[in-house]
């Protein structure tokens, strides 16, 4: 029912920003729970951060992005973005946007609760 198109990533500097969008297409957007992941070669699918639908419209980070990273959601456009500032290192990974419905909040940092996906966005941190 939902396609997902990431876009925005690429090579930033320490301490730079950086935009990352997800374009969704499909019914009932504003119902689905989209959230943010990232994986780097060799690590495990990080939970970054999500925001819920279905008019609760909250907003969850992971520890390691609060007060750096910020999600809106603009349903009137079907897109959801996530914007990075004051990146490091660390940050480096392939960004995923994937949505899903029926995420109760305790399970919302779990990927196996999103069943749509987008191809991922590559965010390179380096000097």
């Amino acid at each position: 029912q939902v396609q997902l198109v990431e876009s925005g990533g690429g090579l930033v500097q320490p301490g730079g920003s950086l935009r990352l969008s997800c374009a969704a297409s499909g019914p009932a957007f504003s119902r689905y729970t989209v959230g943010w992941f990232r994986q780097a070669p060799g690590k495990e699918r990080e939970f970054v951060g999500a925001v819920r639908g279905s008019g609760g419209n909250t907003y969850h980070y992971t520890d390691s992005v609060k007060g750096r990273f910020t999600i809106s959601r603009d349903n009137a456009k079907n897109t959801v973005t996530l914007q990075m500032n004051r990146l490091n290192p660390e940050d480096t990974a392939l960004y995923y946007c994937a949505a899903g419905q029926g995420i109760i909040l305790s399970s919302i940092r779990a990927a196996t609760g999103y069943k749509y996906w987008g191809q991922g966005t590559q965010v390179t941190v380096s000097s």
